[in-house]
């Protein structure tokens, strides 16, 4: 009558003996003891934007490049604009 009250594991010869839990606790403690310890690596950046984002846009490192390389961009698409428009029809002849 007793035994339907007691779970078959618990029961059991081989849980009672606690070699095999001593065992299972030593092989996750070795585990652990592998890991390596303190603040894991700060990640590399590894494609182009990233690259930038971690020079310019960094939080530690913020600047302003970001704005003068946005601003370069816009003229230099504006003249390569313009010149193909309209400059390049006055390079031979006037207006």
């Amino acid at each position: 009558m007793v035994s339907t009250l007691i779970p078959p594991k618990i029961a059991s010869p081989s849980a009672i003996g606690g070699a095999a839990d001593a065992a299972r606790m030593q092989r996750v403690v070795s585990f652990y003891e592998k890991l390596p310890r303190g603040a894991a690596p700060a990640p590399q950046p590894k494609g182009l934007i990233e690259r930038y984002q971690a020079r310019y846009m960094n939080g530690k490192n913020a600047r302003a490049m970001p704005l003068v390389h946005v601003i370069g961009g816009i003229l230099v698409l504006g003249y390569a604009n313009n010149y193909y428009f309209h400059l390049r029809h006055h390079k031979n002849n006037a207006h």
